[in-house]
């Protein structure tokens, strides 16, 4: 079970930490995304954190977009992923989903039809 919080009502260039707690799941054994969806806009994937067993851990990947503003974090100990976003614009605004995959190429991390675990969403909007 992934649970997002953090969400809110920001205006153009702030800041908004989102954080993502996991429980069900061996958090270390998992890459960790961040999605998020506009009204009437299909979702679009945001940013991922990769998971270990061998494999370049920790490593990070982000849409175009958002690359320079958005940092994507995880600590394992507390199960948790999070995404400090800085300087936010309005097109930013959407309903943020985390989810969690096994997924092992890069190419995979930015299609949620990887993640077969997904959060409820923490809903972001940010006034101009």
């Amino acid at each position: 079970q992934l649970q997002a919080s953090g969400g809110g009502l920001v205006q153009a260039g702030d800041s908004l930490t989102l954080s993502c707690a996991a429980s069900g799941l061996t958090f270390n054994n998992y890459g960790l995304g961040w999605f998020r969806q506009a009204p009437g806009q299909e979702r679009e994937f945001v940013a991922a954190i990769t998971w270990g067993s061998g494999r370049p851990y920790g490593r990070t990947y982000f849409a175009d977009s958002v690359k320079g503003r958005f940092t994507i974090s995880r600590d394992n100990a507390k199960n948790t992923v999070y995404l400090q976003m800085n300087s936010l614009k309005p097109e930013d605004t959407g309903v943020y989903y985390c989810a969690a995959t096994r997924a092992l190429s890069p190419n995979a991390y930015h299609y949620g039809r990887y993640y077969p675990h997904w959060g409820q969403g923490t809903l972001v909007t940010v006034s101009s």
